[in-house]
Order: C-alpha cells, then structure tokens, then sequence
C-alpha cells in the first residue's frame, strides 16, 4: 500500500459527497492514519462516516479565517497523533450572492472573505505547520483547485479570482517549504456535484458541457480525485513540488 505507515489530514469533509471524503477514503484504503477535520456544524455526518474507518480521527477546526481556530485544530491533531506525512487543503468559500451575481457586482467584503478561507487559510496552515515542527520529512501538502482559477467560467466569479490566488500560493509556498525538504502541489479537480457547487448558478450546464468535451467524454468521481490526492501523498511523486495537476479527464487541454 503506498501509504502504509503515513499520517495524514484531511481539511474540509462535510459530507459522503465531498471531494475530501473521497480522498479520505483513497488515502485510509492505501494505509494511511487518517485524521480529519470539519466544522462543528457537520461533526456529526463526519463522525458517522469514519465509523467506517477503525482508528481514524476527527478534529473541530471551525474558522479557518481564525488563526486561533486553526492553533487549536493543530495542537489537538499534535497531541493525538504528533509528526504528520500529510495535510490535504480542500476548504473554500464564497457568499451566495458573490457567486450568483456578475463578478463586477461583487462586495469588498465577500471578496476579502473569499480570499481569506478559499487562499490565505492555506498559508497559515502552511506556516504553523511549520512553526510546530509538526511535518516529518519529506512530508507533503496537497490543495484542491479548479479550472476556474485558469479561465473565466461563467457562475465561478470570486470563487474563481481566489482559486487563482491559492494557485499562486502554492507556488511560493513550494519554494518556502521546498528548502526543508517538504512538497506542495495542488489538484485541479473536474466539476463534481458537491454540496458546494449547488452554489454556482447553472452547474449542470457545465458538468453537461465536460462530459461533451473532455477526452474520455465522462465527469470525474471522489474516488479518482481520492486517488490522485494519495499518489502526491505518495513518496512515488517525491519529486513533484509546486505543480497543479488536473484530474478532470483532460477536459482542460481542450480548445475550441
């Protein structure tokens, strides 16, 4: 198993639909100590989906536009399991209305929000990560993006100009990181029916129009995703830092 002996975390499960619970899955299945993290509002769905999973562990990280929230997920995470091989990003988050309306029409505030939890929560936990000596060597981070970060997809508005931004994040952050021999990539996973993208206005237009035009002519699922996100924990891809690796069936090498 590619992950046997591993810890990992997973930040962001919601429910049995979410991109993360498929990379959970992919990552306990390949032998990793798992530790997830959520919300207090859906520790209960996540609570009743690592029953599933003997040994895995879940942390209440509520605010992760809160360096004290984070602080106290981190701490916990270290007290229960200590040095970890791993940390999946796969929070994001953007007002209803900044999503609904025209990009032009989005509010300082839900821009900065946006920004905050969807990009610059990755950086915090990045730096403490690092400030409690809490990753083992050669340990790997892993954030979720998507192709709206790349090109203007119509309803992806805000959501989209901060996926930009954690991409770039993940570039700096590979440089950083890379000097104490650590590694960070991102995935630009195809459009997923999540409890999220029920946000984005006319989202079964675009998952419509992959299945149409991606190579292989389908959606992709959780579990390739899940997959994917356990190669890059892998120390199979121990020489890939700082890239944004698509699983969307090669929707995004298309042209017109």
């Amino acid at each position: 198993m590619l992950l046997q002996g591993k810890k990992v975390v997973i930040m962001g499960v919601r429910n049995k639909w979410s991109i993360a619970w498929g990379a959970t899955k992919a990552a306990y299945d390949q032998g990793a100590q798992v530790i997830c993290t959520c919300s207090e509002g859906s520790s209960s769905k996540v609570k009743d989906l690592l029953a599933e999973l003997p040994e895995a562990e879940l942390v209440i990280c509520n605010d992760v536009s809160r360096d004290e929230d984070i602080d106290q997920a981190l701490e916990e995470i270290k007290t229960k399991v200590g040095k970890i091989d791993g940390l999946l990003h796969a929070i994001a988050h953007a007002n209803t209305e900044d999503l609904r309306n025209d990009f032009i029409l989005t509010s300082r505030e839900g821009y900065a929000h946006a920004q905050d939890v969807s990009s610059y929560s990755l950086v915090a936990v990045a730096r403490m990560l690092r400030e409690k000596q809490m990753l083992n060597s050669g340990a790997s981070l892993i954030a979720y993006s998507y192709f709206g970060a790349e090109k203007a997809v119509q309803g992806y508005n805000v959501m989209g100009v901060a996926k930009a931004a954690l991409e770039a994040s993940i570039r700096y952050l590979a440089v950083d990181l890379g000097k104490e021999g650590y590694r960070i990539n991102g995935i630009s996973a195809g459009p997923i029916k999540t409890l999220s993208a029920k946000g984005i206005k006319d989202f079964g237009t675009i998952l419509d129009m992959v299945e149409e035009r991606a190579p292989l002519h389908r959606n992709v699922t959780i579990e390739e995703v899940g997959n994917s996100t356990a190669l890059l924990f892998s120390d199979l891809s121990s020489a890939i830092t700082g890239e944004i690796i698509h699983v969307d069936n090669g929707f995004s090498i298309v042209g017109v």
